[in-house]
């Protein structure tokens, strides 16, 4: 019997291992029972969990008998047998619109993660996709030309507010929709800051990186701000995506301060603590006075961060205009997105 048999044989067994438990069992090489574990992988045999050194193998569940070629199909791709007679307009929609991390940290694209989302849910698929586009449609009537979504009159409608100082509030993508949750945008997002991802983040960065650039040539931006955080990370989302955006511009420092204990914006639900934790924890550092900022932070509820900012910015006379950015951002007014 070759290595490899025997090695199925010992997955049925024992149902999932790792590679120290196999070359300890069978007394071979890692570099060879990565090669062979690899080709169980691609043959749908086992599936990999987790990333190294913390990668665990575990064997496939095989549920009846796969006659039929579609059923196969979706069997070796762990989607159901609906999932494989979409239409391909409709897939490619999903590929560009839907994406979902599962909770064994698996990201999912396209009609693989909606048949996912679906089935622990336990809707109807191809229905499902139906009401997703129609939603995505309402949602869409708000995107412009350049696939900018401006959220100036949200903010200008958000009661508490005594002066608007950005001249332009734009979001790359609403951060959540009704009924599915999380936008493909909003899910790289949180995952990426939330889990210190930096793969997100460089997923993220190729994600947004052209849509910036449209910003930077329509509004003929001249100089750029990141809000900096306020909860101390080993890995900072701002911080990576500055680096990896490479904005050849002119930059313009701003610091979070406050006392003993740092407050974060998304855990103050009204909006003058909002304004007030802006106005009084943020400073903008510089002399050099610009027409045009681009000032960048990665999701928008309430948009108090960025309008008091950008009033530090302007009563400095660092700015004539200042443009905020958010790559994500709350629908409704006055919302809080407390998750990001």
């Amino acid at each position: 019997m070759s290595f490899k048999n025997k090695l199925q044989s010992f997955f049925e067994e024992k149902k999932e291992l790792s590679v120290n438990e196999i070359t300890t069992e069978f007394n071979i090489s890692k570099q060879y029972v990565h090669r062979v574990l690899n080709q169980l992988v691609e043959n749908n045999k086992i599936e990999r969990i987790g990333l190294p050194p913390k990668t665990i193998y575990k064997l496939v569940s095989r549920i009846g008998n796969n006659h039929n070629e579609s059923i196969e199909l979706s069997t070796k791709a762990n989607i159901s047998f609906s999932a494989t007679i979409i239409k391909s307009d409709k897939l490619t929609f999903l590929e560009s619109n839907f994406l979902l991390i599962t909770e064994l940290g698996e990201m999912l694209t396209g009609i693989k993660a909606f048949d996912n989302w679906c089935q622990k849910r336990k809707l109807p698929l191809e229905k499902t996709i139906d009401e997703f586009i129609l939603t995505k449609d309402k949602y869409n009537q708000y995107i412009d030309k350049n696939g900018l979504i401006s959220g100036l009159d949200k903010l200008k409608s958000t009661k508490g507010y005594d002066k608007i100082f950005m001249d332009e509030l734009l979001y790359l993508d609403f951060y959540a929709i009704e009924r599915f949750g999380k936008t493909r945008l909003g899910t790289i997002l949180h995952y990426a800051k939330q889990g210190q991802n930096k793969m997100l983040m460089t997923i993220l960065i190729n994600e947004i990186k052209e849509k910036i650039n449209i910003i930077l040539s329509v509004y003929k931006i001249d100089a750029i701000a990141y809000v900096p955080p306020t909860i101390k990370r080993e890995t900072q989302l701002m911080k990576v995506l500055a680096n990896g955006l490479k904005i050849n511009l002119p930059s313009i420092e701003i610091q979070k301060i406050g006392g003993i204990i740092p407050v974060p914006q998304k855990s103050l639900n009204k909006i003058e603590e909002r304004i007030n934790n802006a106005e009084n924890t943020f400073v903008v550092k510089g002399n050099v006075s610009y027409n045009t900022i681009l000032l960048i932070d990665d999701a928008v509820g309430s948009g108090s961060t960025l309008n008091q900012i950008a009033g530090k910015i302007k009563n400095k006379q660092l700015a004539k205009n200042v443009i905020g950015l958010a790559i994500v951002g709350s629908y409704k007014g006055f919302d809080v997105i407390t998750d990001v």
